[in-house]
């Protein structure tokens, strides 16, 4: 056995036999650059403590990295399917683990934000080839298996990720949570260059880069956007951004509508299972993240707990989205796709709306419901939309379906953070002015404390400091009345140091209610709006089969005459001309027709020439065609048209 696999899994004549070992591989190179994100928001005090960030600082050392992943996994997706895969994989995990290195060495804000940057670019290479190796590994019978097992890992690192910060920083500094990640890349280079197969598309002509570029330029603005305005106020970077982002989108549907070859042919958005599904991951991880941003804050601010206790209490959201993964392997072959997903969505929308009831006198257990619910949900919808997506894409092009499905989700979390971290910040800020009117606290005191639920308890930490301090002159004081006074002065600042936390975590839990209340509203409305995209029967394959090779360009529309479902479950298909390996028109229904025209719709689907052959043949038995299978007759589902 050769210690790399140099053999193309679409040269191979039957399913690769370690592909479950691959996929283990692609899981794990998916599980660092997931928590890549979910750790820092452990890290992020300490961070903050050790090199003095600003809040500005902090908010880019954490979208430093989301910027570059979001807007060039299209692109990158896309050479990847021209050259190499497993190329893109092993080359992104090697961006992606000097990025770290450099994070754990910088001393700087400026810094930090550079290797944060670095390591976007890495995950842009990494993300979308995960899931374009998987869909050419993996047969289609198990690919939505596959993609369970993909899903589920993804839910996993959203919760491991405080989990192994927090035991990190145990005993360690925050450059731990970037150093931890090198070993793990290392690791995954080598099982990608032993375990998976290299792959590339068969067929794939020259990129189209004016597309792939305007891509960059207009969800880059976006998510920059997105970031800036609510965070840091809609001024000039912000609202520039918001007319860059909106010219770019706009001339980049043109473009693509025009090219011959686009970088995604822009009209599958017209497909309501497609658009249906990719909507319902961005609006699931709009509040998957959002709801990940605020109860971290709650279960450190306000519960108290540190790093490594709010890492554990994350673990039956994780626990969940596995059990979730696994009903939805079960559920959907037997109720449909739509429904499963409308359950996961109405699940979800349930979860936050459990979350409204977050009051000062909560405690971690009325949270743990919430969480287990959203998790159930998070593997009951996703697993099915992302195999949607994917199949929605032919062999050439399944890493450009990895990045459309990884785009709507990192869309969709962007928004998350900064739609719901938004309301939040303005829903804390009104509830803490509200529960200090009265008091004396100095206007520049409040307003810091307005910042932030950590700097609210930092401003309460110095008013009893300073009542502390008071204490001590009190008892040094020679002078009974001056020490009389001072103690009253300092019995009145810690009592006033215990109002300001009270204020601070009754503002906050009402800030979570408030905010859960919004982002409940926003993925209820959603959840109508993808029931009505998603349409109420599945398609049969045979359709699926036609809409995939007419869109990859194997059959124009005026070549399919008709299509209709018998009560057999076969289709009758009208026609008087096979296709032809080179995607024309070819004299009548012939052996070799056949053969051609399996072929090419089998390099559509993502299957070997030799199972496409021998179905075929297969088929033409067993329905009793003529010699070559084809002629006026019915043909099996999965037969190329004739």
């Amino acid at each position: 056995m050769r210690l790399v696999m140099n053999e193309p899994v679409e040269r191979m004549d039957r399913p690769y036999a370690r592909r479950w070992w691959a996929l283990l591989v692609l899981c794990l190179s998916l599980l660092i650059i997931v928590m890549a994100n979910t750790a820092l928001t452990v890290a992020a005090p300490d961070m903050t403590r050790d090199l003095g960030l600003s809040s500005a600082d902090l908010q880019w050392v954490i979208d430093g990295y989301t910027v570059p992943y979001a807007a060039l996994m299209l692109l990158l997706g896309a050479i990847g399917d021209k050259y190499s895969r497993r190329g893109a994989l092993v080359l992104g995990l090697v961006v992606f683990g000097g990025g770290a290195v450099a994070g754990s060495l910088v001393g700087s804000s400026t810094g930090v934000i550079a290797a944060r940057a670095v390591m976007g670019v890495g995950a842009a290479l990494i993300m979308p080839a995960t899931l374009s190796l998987l869909a050419a590994t993996f047969p289609r019978a198990e690919r939505a298996k596959a993609i369970v097992l993909w899903t589920a890992t993804a839910g996993l690192a959203i919760a491991a990720g405080p989990l192994v910060a927090g035991a990190l920083l145990e005993h360690h500094g925050w450059s731990s949570t970037f150093l931890i990640n090198v070993p793990i890349a290392a690791l995954a280079i080598v099982g990608a260059l032993v375990l998976v197969p290299p792959s590339r598309a068969a067929h794939h002509h020259r990129i189209d880069y004016v597309g792939g570029l305007l891509s960059v330029v207009w969800i880059g603005s976006l998510v920059y956007m997105i970031i800036e305005g609510p965070h840091f106020g809609w001024g000039v970077k912000a609202v520039t951004a918001a007319v860059v982002a909106g010219a770019g989108l706009v001339l980049f549907v043109l473009w693509e509508l025009r090219h011959p070859r686009p970088v995604i042919d822009v009209r599958r958005f017209a497909n309501r299972r497609f658009a249906g599904s990719n909507l319902a991951v961005a609006l699931f991880f709009l509040a998957v993240f959002g709801a990940f941003y605020y109860l971290t804050q709650h279960l450190q601010f306000v519960l108290g707990y540190d790093a490594l206790d709010t890492g554990v209490r994350m673990l039956p959201l994780a626990g969940a989205v596995f059990v979730g993964s696994a009903l939805t392997g079960y559920l959907t072959p037997r109720i449909g796709m739509r429904f499963t997903v409308t359950a996961g969505m109405v699940g979800g929308t349930v979860a936050l709306a459990l979350l409204t009831r977050v009051d000062a006198s909560s405690a971690y257990g009325d949270l743990v419901l919430p969480l287990v619910m959203l998790g159930l949900a998070i593997g009951l919808a996703l697993s099915p939309c992302t195999d949607a997506i994917m199949g929605a894409f032919p062999e050439a092009e399944l890493g450009v379906g990895g990045a459309v499905n990884d785009t709507s989700l990192e869309l969709g979390g962007s928004l998350g953070i900064a739609i719901l971290g938004s309301v939040l910040a303005s829903s804390y800020s009104s509830h803490l002015a509200d529960a200090t009117a009265g008091s004396r606290l100095p206007a520049g005191a409040l307003t810091t404390a307005q910042d932030s639920v950590g700097a609210g308890y930092v401003v309460a930490q110095g008013i009893g400091d300073k009542a502390r301090q008071l204490g001590e002159q009190a008892a040094q004081s020679a002078n009974a009345e001056q020490a009389a006074q001072l103690k009253t002065q300092a019995g009145q600042l810690a009592d006033g140091a215990r109002q300001m936390a009270d204020a601070v975590g009754s503002s906050f839990s009402d800030a979570v209610a408030h905010t859960s209340l919004v982002g409940a509203v926003i993925l209820g409305v959603g959840t109508v709006l993808v029931a009505v995209l998603l349409p109420r029967r599945a398609r049969t394959e045979a359709e699926a089969e036609v809409d995939a090779e007419t869109e990859a360009g194997t059959v124009s529309e005026s070549e399919v005459a008709t299509v209709s479902e018998s009560a057999a479950g076969t289709v009758s298909v009208s026609a008087a001309a096979t296709v032809s390996e080179a995607g024309t028109v070819s004299g009548t229904g012939s052996e070799a027709g056949v053969g051609s025209g399996a072929s090419t719709g089998a390099e559509a689907r993502g299957e070997k020439p030799a199972e496409a052959e021998k179905r075929v043949g297969d088929e033409g038995a067993s329905e009793g065609g003529t010699e070559g299978g084809t002629g006026a007759g019915t043909v099996t589902p999965r037969t190329a048209v004739s």
